[in-house]
This record gives structure tokens, sequence and C-alpha cells, in this order.
């Protein structure tokens, strides 16, 4: 699939060395076709290793994506860069008259602190708000899936005694679900979070599925008003080294951090990790672009501006 980005996004040149297609504004301006309009909602860190990691997951569709990266103007980033920000990022206010196919909205480094306090959580609710009538689906990530399912059903998250932290085994729980179409009945999803938001909460609405969890790590997967709303309680963009670096610059900074399980050969944090959740974290990306984003969205919402569902 090209996807169509800035011609000097920093990703680019990455993805394009992975034998990516990624298309430039001035190649996409000579194509007849329906472009699916995706925004980001960055909240990372560091918003450019989360860029490439994103991009690269929705790579794997033959639709052409048209990427709009967007960030909260009540934070300050403290990991990236302003002119990184100023040239390729939109803030919600420059976003919000406009209408997305999909939304997906990440993780943030917040979790333990209740999302009150959370310094840009009004903000966060306005857009939570927006996506009601501006966003034919929204996929929430990590806290994002925990500040979405506070938001839109009140569900509490709760501090674990330890981390959830490396790659876990999950199983389906039910395939009918266009979502989890060509998955395994088993398969490995990385974790990294202090909190979680328990199954049986979860279960309690009547409105939320859960289609994956797993023994160890809890819920990973769930979905909500036919696809409108999706939660992953993981992380399946993360590429192969992404917890080998949140392993050690914890160690290095001297905080309590057990290794990532089933992640390095032997428990040997000097080899190199295995990588075993890519196929999976790329079928997850592409059923969401083609059941609930391109399927779902009505022509007339492009065109007009209509509100999603008219």
């Amino acid at each position: 699939m090209p996807i169509k980005t800035q011609s000097d996004l920093p990703a680019k040149e990455i993805l394009e060395k992975e034998n990516i297609f990624v298309m430039d504004e001035s190649r996409a301006t000579h194509q007849d076709i329906r472009v699916i309009e995706i925004g980001i909602l960055n909240l990372m860190p560091l918003k450019e290793d989360t860029e490439l990691q994103l991009l690269r997951s929705l790579s794997n569709t033959p639709l052409q994506i048209n990427v709009t990266f967007i960030t909260v103007s009540s934070h300050e980033s403290k990991n990236t860069s302003m002119s990184h920000l100023n040239k390729f990022y939109e803030t919600f206010d420059g976003v919000k008259n406009r209408y997305f196919d999909g939304l997906i909205i990440t993780g943030a480094p917040v979790e333990k602190m209740e999302f009150e306090e959370v310094d840009y959580w009004k903000e966060m609710c306005d857009i939570f708000e927006w996506t009601k009538t501006h966003v034919t689906s929204t996929m929430h990530l990590c806290w994002g899936a925990q500040a979405g399912l506070y938001y839109h059903y009140g569900l509490k998250k709760h501090l674990l005694d330890k981390k959830v932290f490396g790659v876990f085994e999950h199983h389906v729980m039910n395939r009918k679900v266009p979502l989890v179409r060509g998955f395994d009945d088993y398969f490995m999803a990385p974790h990294s979070r202090h909190t979680e938001v328990r199954a049986e909460d979860i279960r309690k609405i009547p409105d939320l599925t859960i289609l994956a969890e797993s023994d160890e790590a809890g819920v990973f997967l769930a979905i909500a008003d036919e696809g409108r709303r999706i939660f992953v309680m993981g992380h399946p963009e993360y590429d192969r080294v992404t917890l080998d670096k949140e392993y050690k610059r914890d160690k290095e900074k001297g905080l309590p951090i057990d290794l990532p399980v089933n992640y390095y050969p032997d428990d040997d944090d000097t080899k190199k990790p295995r990588l075993e959740w890519r196929s999976h974290g790329n079928i997850l990306y592409s059923n969401w672009l083609n059941y609930y984003v391109y399927q779902t969205t009505p022509y007339e919402f492009i065109d007009t501006a209509e509100i999603v569902g008219k």
C-alpha cells in the first residue's frame, strides 16, 4: 500500500529502505483514487519512533492512505523537537473541523497518574467527544485504550503489583468478528504497562466485546459499537528492539525492571530479541483499515462532510 506522507518526513527514508511503498504529495495528486484519511494522535514521548512503527503497521493493504499526525496543544513535548512538531504535526484545534476515515490514539507515559491529573486530559475529552461525529473508526492503543474506556464507559484502570512487560500468548475469543479474521487460535503480542482494565469490568458493558486475551497479560483486544471503537491494550506496532530499549533504559536509570517475558533467547539480554508478533500485528491493522474504515465510511461523508452514520 502506498502511504502518502510529506516528502521530508524522517520515517519515509527508513520505510523506503524496507521496500515499503511511501508516496509523496506530488505523486499522490496525479492518482484518481479514493484516498483513506487516517489521523494519528501521537502521545508517545519518542514520536519519531512511533511514527515509523505505525506507518510500517499500516503498510500491508492495497489502499492509499493519507496520514495526518496530530498532537495536543495543552502539553509541551520534552523528547521531540519543536521544529519536527511544527513541520509534521497538526494540533487538534487545526483538524477539529475535518473528517477522518480512521484515527489512532497512541499510548502515553502517564498511566500511573489518575486521568484527571494528566495536564492534557480536558483536551483528550474534547477529542474523544469529537470522534463520535468526525471519525468513522477509532483505534485506541495501550494508555489510549484505557483512557477511551474510562471516558466512553466509565471503566477504571487498576495499578498492577508488577509491570506487564514482554511478549505474551493470547487466544482469540470470537472468530466471527472481522477484526480477527486470519488470526491463529493463539498468537503473540507485546505489552508494556503498569495498569490494566479488568476483563470482568469490560464484560459488564453490553456494548463491549473482548476479542482476545491472555492468561498472563489480561485483555488484549476489545471492540464496541460495531467497530466504531477498538481498544488494544498492548503494542502490536512495536518493532523488534522497542522492548529492549525500554528495558535497558530503565536498567541504566536504576529503576526496578524485570527481563521482558518471552523476548530474549534463553533470557539473555545480550542476544538479538525474537520478533514473533509482526504477522498478527499486520493482520490487525489491515483488517481494521479494510472492514472498519474503508468498507464502512459512507462516500457522502467524505464528499460532503456529513456526520458519520447519517
